[in-house]
């Protein structure tokens, strides 16, 4: 079994058991909710603390950066590229990016709309792969991707007391379109289909996934994040996990920070996107 293969043997093991927790955390969804409504008399809580008991809509739009690096494979017409891009390669060669989260709330249930951009341009590959054989020359291949990321999310609140529960549905849309260019010669030659040299390619793709999402106040106006999700439909396998800590420094504005995993795995017509996206993210809350 090769590297590749057993790691995407411990991802789908992990992502079994993400999905096996997930269901059993949902099966107790109406016990919290039952304990939710035992509860409600005897929790108070201020303004500035979680809650969705007064049933008026509430907005908020974050803008973030998502400081990622990426880790995996990249692959067009069965030319695989290794990558392994810290932050700093990335921010070293990337063309433009956009990230943002729009989110609204009324009652228990809670709509959400995130979009994710980035282009990066002339990275090298650590290593290739194809019909040619193995080329381990780093950047001997260079690589442009840029990559979308769109997720719609319909969350319910199954417990509001000092700690907050959300079961949540989303619809995760994802687009990449690669570039490959040879940049060196080397032994084995590599090239594409029909002796080419270079090669473009793009992929989308729709994934259905389920998650949980938990907020518990560590006091008046700082909560502690965590969230996970894991889905698939157009590819294998996706899955997502976030760690963080919000701080409402005022009324209207909450400074968010944390850790941030994004996993895709993707394979058709001998295009590839097996790749990790994972670092700290920074953003700004604004409520309107």
């Amino acid at each position: 079994m090769t590297r590749v293969e057993i790691g995407k043997v411990h991802r789908m093991y992990f992502a079994n058991t993400l999905l096996g927790l997930l269901l059993i955390f949902a099966s107790q969804a109406p016990v919290f909710a039952q304990e939710n409504v035992d509860n409600t008399t005897n929790t108070t809580q201020s303004d500035t603390t979680i809650s969705s008991k007064e049933a008026v809509w509430q907005f908020e739009i974050t803008p973030y950066l998502f400081a990622a690096g990426l880790k995996g494979q990249a692959g067009i017409r069965g030319v695989t590229a290794d990558v392994d891009m810290s932050f700093n390669d990335i921010w070293d060669n990337l063309d433009s990016a956009f990230m943002g989260l729009f989110t609204a709330q009324k009652g228990q249930w809670s709509y959400g709309l995130e979009g994710v951009y980035f282009k990066i341009s002339d990275e090298g590959s650590k290593s290739v792969t194809g019909p040619f054989g193995i080329v381990t020359i780093d950047g001997a291949l260079q690589l442009t991707t840029s990559l979308n990321v769109y997720q719609g999310s319909v969350g319910y609140r199954v417990m509001d007391n000092s700690t907050v529960v959300d079961l949540i549905g989303a619809v995760r849309y994802t687009q990449v379109k690669t570039d490959m260019t040879v940049v060196l010669t080397t032994i084995p030659g590599i090239v594409f289909p029909g002796g080419a040299t270079s090669a473009d390619g793009s992929e989308s793709w729709t994934d259905a996934v389920v998650g949980v999402r938990v907020l518990h106040s560590i006091s008046e106006n700082v909560s502690l994040l965590g969230y996970a999700d894991v889905g698939a439909g157009g590819s294998d396998l996706t899955y997502q996990l976030i760690a963080g800590v919000n701080w409402e420094f005022s009324k209207d504005f909450t400074a968010k920070a944390g850790y941030r995993v994004m996993d895709w795995d993707y394979e058709n017509d001998n295009n590839t996107w097996d790749m990790q996206a994972s670092g700290v993210y920074l953003g700004l809350g604004i409520k309107f």
